[in-house]
């Protein structure tokens, strides 16, 4: 079964339950997005892993003049988001599909990934690099995701769950797009680590 194929079924249960689970985790969306300044609010932004709307639904109202994608592989989760953004539907588009087959012309100013790369595996650098070729030439990519674990078990753990905690993701980042912004912070008194990611297109 492909990498594809097992985080559709993965989320097919999980798109269930995600909302009420992944706080206890997932930290820094919000933060990362307060930490984005563009230059104005008319925006066409991306986000790679929308999942079931959490980013989505803060950046319509951060950007009330913004065009906002949702990309998702997955059409549990897509169909959470829809419910979730139905009061956004003339400036938000949702789109089921993985990153590398999505067939769209536009050029977006803004790009995010939140906790998406560390699940694209084994080749998360095919999608920084198509988010690359989707970016404006003064556009701005906004990652948060793992890092890193010091524990192996939970390592081990996060990785029958398709997260891949290696510290391998800021390397790559770097390598397609100048850093503006790059912290790290502790979760659970350091049993991992989590990044943010600021940049623009090189």
């Amino acid at each position: 079964m492909s990498t594809e194929a097992k985080l559709t079924q993965y989320y097919r249960i999980h798109s269930k339950i995600y909302d009420l689970t992944r706080w206890t985790f997932l930290f820094g969306r919000n933060a990362l997005l307060r930490k984005l300044k563009p230059a104005n609010d008319a925006l066409n932004i991306l986000e790679v892993g929308c999942g079931t709307g959490h980013n989505l639904n803060k950046l319509c109202r951060i950007y009330p003049n913004a065009q906002i994608t949702g990309v998702d592989l997955s059409q549990d989760m897509i169909q959470v988001a829809q419910k979730k953004l139905q009061r956004y539907t003339d400036r938000v588009r949702l789109v089921n599909s993985p990153l590398h087959a999505l067939n769209d012309d536009n050029r977006y100013d803004l790009i995010v990934f939140s906790y998406t790369l560390s699940m694209i595996n084994p080749d998360p650098e095919s999608a920084i690099s198509k988010a690359q070729d989707y970016l404006r030439h003064d556009g701005i990519i906004a990652v948060v995701d793992f890092r890193h674990s010091g524990a192996e078990w939970f390592k081990r753990w996060m990785w029958m769950n398709h997260v891949r905690m290696d510290n391998h993701l800021g390397g790559l980042l770097s390598k397609y797009f100048l850093q503006d912004q790059f912290n790290n912070k502790q979760a659970y008194g350091g049993l991992w680590t989590y990044f943010f990611f600021i940049g623009k297109k090189i």
